[in-house]
């Protein structure tokens, strides 16, 4: 397991802005801009997974004609 599997969302977004702060400046070597855009590659799509993951846990109550919540289902649009 890589070490980006095991970073949080949060971790992972830090990181990323970090790869690309410097990627933006433009002081590294061809070879070091060519790792640091592979991991940030790596570390959005670990993002994007992330928040698929969270999308599909996210539920919608349902509630009864009084009020009263009946269940869940699954959250429309996401």
């Amino acid at each position: 397991m890589s070490d980006i599997e095991n970073l949080s969302f949060e971790d992972a977004m830090r990181e990323l802005e970090a790869t690309v702060s410097k990627l933006e400046t433009g002081d590294a070597t061809l070879d070091e801009s060519i790792q640091l855009y592979e991991r940030g590659a790596k570390l959005r799509a670990h993002c994007d997974a992330r928040l698929r993951d969270a999308q599909e846990r996210v539920e919608k109550i349902t509630l009864s004609a009084n009020g009263q919540p009946t269940g869940t289902e699954p959250a429309e649009g996401l």
